[in-house]
């Protein structure tokens, strides 16, 4: 029987990769997934569509969830087109490369109105639908604790991430719900490659320092993730588990 037969999961992000990874993997599980987006329609169609041809069910929701109508609306859509919800992933990131000269007030709202007030308002909202055996499961960052240059604003979002987790895991716990984090390293996705990442002399340094010898996929996250959604870490609540291959 599939992990997660008859759960409805909702993924923030999800029109591309590591969240539309995820996504996949969860449906390819059994759950009823939403996957969200908040520009990319054609990239969200088109994870759909990979779910319902697999045999899955899946529909597209937008939603802004820096914005707490529209992440409200997100969660209230699940429940409406599914009748439930029982997963959560809160995947919607947005990072910017900048040193400390460059640092601007809209480039520290743009990240941390996603990245650290959009999860905490889709949470807010999912928090009132998911009962005991719930899972939430946040996608944070190694860069909370290896902090390279150039990332202090994202950083700082991806160290509020962590702090949430474990906040949130002793607050839920007593309903049943386990909130936990998942920490990738360098990941080859639409992302990455834009910022210059891939390819890049970066990149090496990061293989040349990882015992496993690679930078990650989307796949290696979303494995990750369905472990975390699934009945299989029932006793694992406020973990913060690093995804990077044994890069430190």
């Amino acid at each position: 029987m599939s992990k997660l037969a008859g759960k409805v999961a909702v993924v923030t992000g999800a029109s591309k990769g590591i969240g539309a990874g995820i996504a996949l993997a969860l449906a390819a599980e059994g759950a009823s997934v939403v996957v969200n987006y908040a520009s990319s329609r054609s990239g969200a169609d088109a994870v759909v569509a990979r779910i319902i041809q697999a045999g899955g069910q899946a529909v597209a929701v937008q939603a802004d969830v820096s914005q707490l109508d529209q992440a409200q609306s997100l969660v209230a859509a699940a429940v409406e087109h599914f009748g439930q919800l029982d997963i959560l992933v809160n995947n919607s990131g947005v990072y910017e490369v900048a040193p400390l000269e460059d640092i601007s007030a809209a480039h520290f709202r743009r990240q941390f109105d996603v990245n650290v007030l959009g999860l905490l308002q889709v949470t807010q909202a999912a928090s009132g639908h998911l009962g005991q055996g719930g899972s939430i499961i946040n996608i944070g960052s190694i860069v909370s604790t290896i902090t390279p240059p150039g990332m202090a604003v994202y950083s700082a979002t991806k160290g509020a991430v962590d702090a949430i987790t474990g906040v949130l895991a002793r607050e839920l716990g007593p309903r049943g719900i386990r909130v936990n984090s998942v920490n990738p390293g360098m990941v080859d996705t639409e992302g990455a490659q834009a910022a210059g990442f891939i390819g890049s002399e970066f990149q090496s340094q990061i293989v040349a320092q990882t015992p496993l010898g690679r930078i990650g996929s989307p796949d290696d996250i979303a494995s990750v993730a369905v472990f975390l959604a699934s009945d299989d870490a029932a006793w694992l609540t406020g973990e913060l588990v690093k995804a990077g291959g044994g890069y430190r």
